[in-house]
């Protein structure tokens, strides 16, 4: 199960794509949401023609600016949240992680992780695409206006029969304007991964991952010859300089030294 628990808003949001549907011209509408799991508020659900990084990194960053930013991001297994790369990181995973946030994938297969979120969107399904709208703009206008009755109107039994725009509140966690790099603790091995997405230790070449392409890493020993590997505060796998191989522990949560709080991450506000 995914180790966190949301109890005040903006520790969690849950993001996904909800499954596409046809609109009155025959085109498809794929609806990328967000929602804040303590609170229930649905932050945005944006409607796109395809599953899209771009347009979903575009649909966060002006979540960031209007909301800031939260804790974590809790997600599945799908494009464009994560990937088959170590850690299964994807680059929209990536981003979030240099922004300070802890990207939280549910167990594959185990969409009930996620279950606030996709209850959210089975009101979603019942009440804004039956029917669809004929274009994609008129159906975001019909999104747009289910987010405001869902978050201004509906008292919700989760959170004591209030409404969302009751509870929500904005993080006070700024999105940056540019991003420093990570100050890695000093007893850390950093290591910058190259072009081709790979490591050099102990005179060995290692592959890690093409989606850290010339981004810094650090490894920090924890046995014999055994080192756990990070980007920035987060852990993708284990190196073992026997056999000179790097173990995927599906991003496990630990107790490292380099695991510190998410509130001390290194951005640069300015």
């Amino acid at each position: 199960m995914p180790p966190s628990v949301a109890e005040e808003p903006n520790e969690v949001w849950g993001a996904d794509y909800k499954g596409q549907f046809r609109l009155g011209n025959g085109e498809y509408c794929f609806p990328q949401t967000v929602s804040d799991l303590a609170s229930r508020y649905l932050l945005g659900c944006d409607a796109h023609a395809q599953i899209c990084k771009d347009r979903t990194k575009a649909h966060f960053t002006r979540l960031f600016h209007l909301y800031d930013l939260p804790q974590r991001i809790r997600t599945d297994n799908g494009a464009p949240f994560a990937s088959n790369a170590l850690g299964r990181l994807s680059e929209l995973s990536v981003w979030f992680i240099k922004l300070g946030i802890y990207p939280e994938l549910i167990e594959p297969g185990e969409p009930q992780q996620n279950g606030i979120h996709e209850r959210m969107h089975r009101t979603l399904k019942q009440e804004s695409t039956h029917p669809p709208a004929r274009t994609l703009q008129l159906q975001q206008v019909k999104f747009d206006e289910f987010r405001r009755e869902y978050n201004e109107q509906r008292p919700h039994e989760g959170i004591g029969m209030r409404r969302p725009a009751e509870v929500y509140y904005p993080s006070g966690r700024k999105m940056p304007k540019r991003i420093e790099t990570y100050d890695y603790p000093p007893n850390a091995l950093v290591r910058r991964v190259s072009r081709c997405g790979t490591i050099r230790v102990f005179g060995n070449q290692v592959f890690v991952s093409q989606t850290l392409n010339e981004e810094y890493v650090a490894l920090e020993e924890v046995d014999d010859g055994m080192y756990d590997l990070f980007f920035c505060f987060y852990q993708m796998g284990r190196f073992h300089l026997r056999g000179n191989r790097i173990e995927d522990i599906l991003s496990k949560v630990t107790t490292s030294r380099l695991h510190v709080d998410l509130a001390a991450r290194v951005v640069s506000m300015s």
